[in-house]
């Protein structure tokens, strides 16, 4: 599990993005390609409206020895609850449009402002309602699923009798000691490893990796596609880095699911 997950309830819809979700019914908009779209619509997909969440977060600083190998609890869970935001946010957007999922989405950040201690965690993605039968593709706890899939990535996982449930993420921001004097002279010159790298990197990923893995099974998927590991040191400096997994967890059609069509985009010749 995450260091101090938070709660996994429903998040109050923004004031300001429930004005202008309120004229969703009239126009759609969608970050969507034109294929995309065209598959989508093809196998029964409507695109509703771009959905978006935002955390802008003050990152704290914890203390460490520099020949200390360890994660670090406080900058792990500073960066994984902002993301947690902006996604909860995104998810409150979506199901007050009441849509079966949001597709393409995209977990970015960026440092706000002039300030190093300052990230901004945007989220965003096309929320989509499954016209034929409204309802069939969301999550058992009836909110919309979430997936970083393209349009046709999620096509084609349907058509093979799975479904996306959410997307998924763990992170861990760990600290790599400061190897001695005599190490690194022994080092000098000569082809070696370097094992406070070696297993700080190999730790760190593997920490990422089971919390990713935590939350697709909490969300009772069967699995995780499209796993992608990132890996950043926002402002921590040359030894401290963040490991950071995300995928879209899947899940098992059952014999009372919505098949998808089969659809072919033509072609002009």
């Amino acid at each position: 599990m995450q260091p101090n997950q938070p709660s996994q309830q429903p998040q109050q819809l923004d004031q300001v993005a429930g004005e202008r979700l309120s004229h969703a019914n009239r126009i759609f908009t969608s970050d969507l390609s034109v294929n995309e779209f065209a598959l989508l619509h093809g196998a029964g997909f409507e695109p509703i409206d771009l959905v978006m969440g935002v955390s802008v977060y003050h990152v704290g600083f914890q203390f460490t020895g520099i020949r200390q190998q360890q994660e670090l609890p406080v900058l792990t869970e500073a960066t994984y609850r902002a993301r947690w935001n902006a996604m909860s946010r995104m998810q409150a957007e979506a199901d007050a449009l009441k849509a079966d999922g949001v597709v393409g989405v995209r977990l970015e950040w960026r440092q706000h402002g002039e300030s190093m201690e300052h990230l901004e965690f945007i989220a965003v993605g096309t929320a989509v309602r499954y016209a034929k039968s409204p309802g069939s593709y969301r999550r058992p706890n009836g909110q919309a699923f979430t997936s970083h899939l393209s349009g046709q990535d999620m096509v084609t996982l349907m058509r093979t009798g799975y479904a996306p449930v959410a997307f998924v993420m763990g992170n861990c921001v760990f600290h790599v000691a400061v190897q001695g004097f005599r190490q690194m002279l022994s080092q000098m010159g000569r082809n070696m490893e370097m094992p406070q790298w070696t297993q700080g990197n190999y730790q760190a990923r593997e920490l990422a990796m089971s919390r990713m893995q935590a939350e697709a099974e909490r969300d009772g998927a069967t699995g995780v596609t499209g796993v992608s590991v990132d890996i950043s040191n926002y402002a921590w400096g040359y030894h401290t880095v963040e490991f950071y997994a995300s995928g879209t967890a899947i899940r098992r059609l059952g014999d009372g699911d919505p098949i998808v069509p089969q659809f072919t985009l033509g072609m002009n010749s």
